[in-house]
């Protein structure tokens, strides 16, 4: 069985010094391309969460907006939201009945990998390694972060060749997977900017904790 091609860097070296392969790195220029000239963004996810034998997912729409500006639309679970003002994240779980705001660093978790639909992301900086698989016209490409504090182990995205993410997957350090699948997506739509503007619902147990130490 294929399993693709690794291009890896030496320990300590740099990216001048190890250069990806050619196919690989235009592929990787194409991507961050694409969503680095992106100012807004909007795509139906689907997310799967396994650990331990147990799989849960959930989907809804996403809706990006530069600088650093999200929001998660859960359909399901319903009315669930999660998002980011570029200054603090918010979450609300209408189930439970609570709102949280908490700052950004408190949310460097298994989602970090998705930077690149903000255009900040640059695979040679991140990464350390990268394997490719072809699947039809599209390209599986995984790659190994270059530090090994990450929560994650390797994330592999599925390439079109217009340059588009369709599928990610997060393998993270304690053995669970998380994978994103993107549909639907509209580059440079409109997007208001109250969207990106979070309150607490009335009667909800709201915690603040982006002032903590």
């Amino acid at each position: 069985m294929a399993v693709g091609a690794w291009t890896v860097y030496p320990p300590n070296a740099s990216a001048a010094d190890a250069p990806v392969d050619k196919d690989v790195a235009r592929m990787l220029k194409g991507v961050e391309d694409r969503y680095n000239h992106t100012e807004t963004l909007q795509v139906a996810f689907a997310e799967t969460y396994m650990n331990h034998g147990r799989k849960h997912t959930e989907q809804g729409e996403l809706y990006l907006r530069k600088p650093g500006r999200t929001r998660w639309v859960y359909t399901i679970p319903a009315g669930k939201v999660f998002g980011s003002d570029g200054k603090f994240a918010y979450s609300y779980f209408p189930a439970e009945k609570r709102f949280d705001k908490m700052s950004l660093k408190e949310t460097d978790d298994m989602k970090a990998p998705l930077a690149f639909l903000l255009g900040k992301l640059q695979f040679e900086k991140e990464f350390r390694a990268f394997r490719t698989l072809p699947d039809g016209p599209s390209t599986f490409v995984t790659a190994v972060p270059k530090s090994d504090k990450m929560p994650y182990t390797e994330v592999t995205f599925l390439v079109d060749p217009n340059f588009t993410i369709r599928w990610i997957n997060v393998k993270g350090q304690d053995g669970s997977q998380l994978d994103f699948a993107f549909s639907a997506e509209k580059r440079n739509p409109p997007i208001a900017e109250s969207m990106f503007k979070f309150t607490p619902p009335l009667g909800v147990i709201y915690t603040d904790s982006s002032q903590k130490p």
